[in-house]
């Protein structure tokens, strides 16, 4: 049966990270072992946060909303990476095909703004902290998460959209581990050329909005920092910003290399490899980035160990 937008295709075949039978298995405890951990940690630190009442401030409730949009992110397309590795076939439909590429696009974007609105949360604590509790309201953070899902609901939509209105003829083999974008692109038997100009156009916002607002952010920062006095004082404000600016640095520099240059089958490859930093690596990391160092997260944790034994 052909779909709806006049395509041959029902069915994608995924290749996967590798063709090679003697890594599958160890790459399946491998993803299985990330996954669960990045599961664990995403949820644990939610409840963490929901349970402690000293840690009901802006910060956390970005954080929060981080470890939502994280777990969400690794799971749309982990389970499908983790059986493919078990089946001979790697088989997606069309449709569930392109709700994977909805879903991935719209949390992709989601986590880059929230990574943005915690840019600008440290920036007004460190530059305007007299100013903190006025301009970081409830009613301002939660505008910032609205932003942050109405970008990222439009950007994704913009991708989709763009998609279905494509025809697949006969190829039908995706050179990835998932339905990304680019790799889809490289199927069609009609032009990409709207498609390639949407993504560099969503994609360049996307990356070039966010970065510019954490650099401008942490610019004035870095100068706030090096008029404090003290070196306590900033030993503490470095200590505060350095998890953000690592998890930062991870998520746009992956993303960046993967969308904002020309597609190729080589290139293809080579993305395949940078994909797994910003979906795999990132949403695993992320909880312990922001929690090791932070000692809120640990008096919370161990508030929470001891209420449990109680």
């Amino acid at each position: 049966m052909v779909p709806g937008n006049a395509s041959f295709v029902t069915e994608f075949i995924l290749l996967g990270l590798t063709d090679l039978p003697d890594l599958q298995l160890p790459l399946f405890c491998l993803f299985l072992v990330m996954y669960v951990v990045t599961a664990l940690g995403n949820l644990g630190l939610i409840t963490l946060i929901g349970l402690n009442s000293h840690l009901h401030t802006p910060m956390y409730f970005f954080l929060s909303n981080l470890s939502f949009i994280d777990f969400c992110y690794a799971s749309v397309f982990t389970p499908k990476m983790l059986f493919n590795f078990t089946s001979k076939k790697n088989i997606i439909s069309y449709r569930g095909c392109m709700a994977q590429l909805y879903l991935f696009s719209f949390f992709g974007i989601s986590e880059g703004y929230v990574l943005t609105s915690m840019a600008y949360d440290r920036y007004v604590a460190i530059c305007n902290p007299l100013l903190y509790n006025v301009v970081m309201s409830p009613k301002a953070c939660s505008s910032l998460m609205l932003g942050s899902y109405l970008m990222a609901f439009s950007g994704a939509m913009a991708h989709t959209g763009c998609m279905l209105r494509l025809t697949f003829c006969n190829a039908n083999t995706i050179n990835h581990y998932l339905c990304d974008i680019l790799p889809v692109l490289q199927l069609s038997c009609t032009s990409t050329y709207v498609n390639e100009l949407v993504v560099f156009i969503v994609v360049g916002i996307n990356v070039i909005v966010p970065s510019v607002t954490i650099f401008v952010s942490y610019g004035s920062i870095l100068s706030s920092i090096l008029h404090i006095s003290s070196t306590e004082g900033r030993s503490k404000a470095f200590s505060t910003c350095s998890s953000h600016i690592i998890a930062v640095s991870l998520f746009f520099g992956s993303g960046a290399f993967m969308y904002l240059k020309p597609s190729s089958a080589g290139s293809m490859d080579e993305g395949k490899i940078s994909s797994v930093f910003y979906t795999n690596i990132v949403p695993l990391m992320n909880p312990f980035i922001y929690s090791l160092r932070n000692k809120d997260i640990k008096l919370a944790l161990r508030k929470t160990l001891n209420r449990g034994k109680f």
